[in-house]
């Protein structure tokens, strides 16, 4: 952020947002960040939406998810149905991250997980997600977007179709009289397809919100979408007051931070952040592909048929045009190629991630979901930060290491060839001060999240 922020943040950093006589105009500034987000999502009304700062997107998928659980409960009660047996569930894709599944697991609802595809593109698949959908269904975890394992993921940076998703579950709403909500999680997503897609859900501000980290936001389209039970009415700072979020006291410097950052960049500025972002990821995405080593999952840099089909016979195509390509996060996830792995079984692409950090880059590999898991995937996301200059000093770097650990007797070679040996015979693995043991935690429910 720019010299003013940062002024603007120390100034404020003492500053408690819960405390709104001492401290009134940091209310107003959170009042204002709500009523510009809830007009950036298309709320039906930006007076009528209500929300609030969280810390982190985590703080507003546990919030969404209680507000839809109270509402499935007074539902059922109005009904003269049980709110236990069997209990009320969640639908979200298996590639969610482990924010939405402590949702289900801290508060009682059983996690029902969508299996992905490579043909749903690693995402929840709206094809199958009905067969998971019931009475007892509190709602729906849709991601727009994502960068693990900070964010709730979709791996590969592609948006889950949240229309077509909306639809089918209205449609079941006209056929059984159950209503089941969406919980958009946005958390990455929220402020880049606003601007970059369609220049037209809850969000993390200190991601593509451009904020310093520990702001997040949640906003409900309307006041009927938050259960009064989980607003509390305070008196005892001297005025009234209302909280609905987990913590009660929150630094409100990061919230200044946001809607400084708000007002400063505006709706253009935002809209360039995130076109430049675009633009050097599809670079990047061409730059693996052209290597031969690399195939990229994401498909930020694919041009859609029906975009090709409209501009048939016009001058040409204008590559910086957002609309040409398939909308998704500047995220580039790849993989070694099948020719790169066939003439080349013995390496393996974790070695790619440490030689990477090396070089001082850090870009994780790990794998897909399950049914999926035995591929493997690197994930670069490309931020304001990362320039043309930096992708080209990216893919130069990447390019050097794996064609010295493809070079029979490179001393990188040696390494992937030693270490291959250590693990057949069973070495002991590196332990470290402090972690938990092996059996610590429950075991893997199929999410991104894995035992310790």
């Amino acid at each position: 952020m720019p010299p003013e922020a940062d002024k603007l943040f120390q100034e404020n950093v003492s500053k408690n947002l819960i405390d709104t006589d001492e401290y009134p105009a940091t209310q107003a500034l959170h009042i204002r960040c709500i009523s510009i987000l809830a007009d950036l999502w298309h709320a039906p009304s930006a007076k009528g939406a209500i929300g609030t700062a969280t810390t982190g997107s985590s703080e507003a998928i546990q919030l969404g998810g209680l507000a839809m659980k109270k509402i499935w409960q007074a539902k059922r009660k109005a009904a003269g149905k049980s709110i236990y047996e069997p209990g009320p569930n969640i639908v979200m894709g298996a590639n969610a991250q482990v924010a939405l599944e402590k949702f289900a697991r801290y508060f009682e609802v059983e996690c029902r997980l969508v299996p992905v595809t490579a043909e749903s593109h690693y995402r929840l698949d709206a094809s199958k997600i009905m067969d998971y959908v019931d009475e007892n269904t509190i709602g729906v975890y849709v991601i727009l977007g994502s960068e693990p394992p900070s964010a709730p993921c979709t791996y590969t940076g592609h948006y889950e179709p949240v229309k077509e998703i909306s639809d089918l579950l209205d449609e079941y709403e006209a056929k059984s009289g159950n209503y089941v909500p969406i919980h958009v999680d946005a958390a990455s997503g929220g402020f880049i397809a606003p601007f970059a897609t369609h220049p037209t859900k809850p969000s993390r501000g200190h991601k593509f919100g451009l904020s310093y980290v520990g702001v997040g936001w949640i906003i409900w389209r309307d006041k009927a979408h938050l259960p009064k039970e989980l607003i509390f009415e305070l008196h005892y700072l001297g005025s009234v007051e209302y909280s609905f979020s987990l913590n009660f006291s929150r630094p409100a410097a990061p919230i200044i931070a946001q809607y400084f950052n708000l007002i400063h960049l505006g709706f253009e500025g935002f809209r360039a952040v995130a076109l430049d972002d675009l633009k050097n990821a599809r670079l990047l995405s061409r730059a693996l592909e052209a290597s031969g080593y690399y195939v990229v999952l994401s498909d930020i840099h694919r041009k859609v048929p029906s975009a090709l089909e409209a501009v048939k016979g016009a001058a040409g195509i204008n590559e910086e045009d957002p609309e040409v390509y398939h909308p998704g996060l500047p995220v580039v996830s790849f993989r070694f190629s099948d020719a790169f792995k066939e003439k080349h079984p013995e390496i393996e692409q974790r070695w790619i991630q440490t030689l990477l950090r090396s070089k001082g880059w850090i870009v994780p590999n790990y794998e897909l979901p399950p049914s999926l898991e035995q591929t493997q995937i690197l994930r670069v996301v490309v931020k304001e930060s990362m320039t043309e200059v930096l992708v080209d000093q990216f893919v130069a770097d990447l390019i050097e290491i794996t064609e010295s650990l493809a070079r029979p007797g490179s001393a990188l070679h040696g390494l992937n060839t030693l270490d291959q040996a250590q693990r057949n015979k069973g070495s002991r693995a590196e332990q470290h001060v402090g972690a938990l043991e092996s059996g610590s935690a429950e075991g893997s429910s199929g999410t991104y999240a894995r035992p310790c």
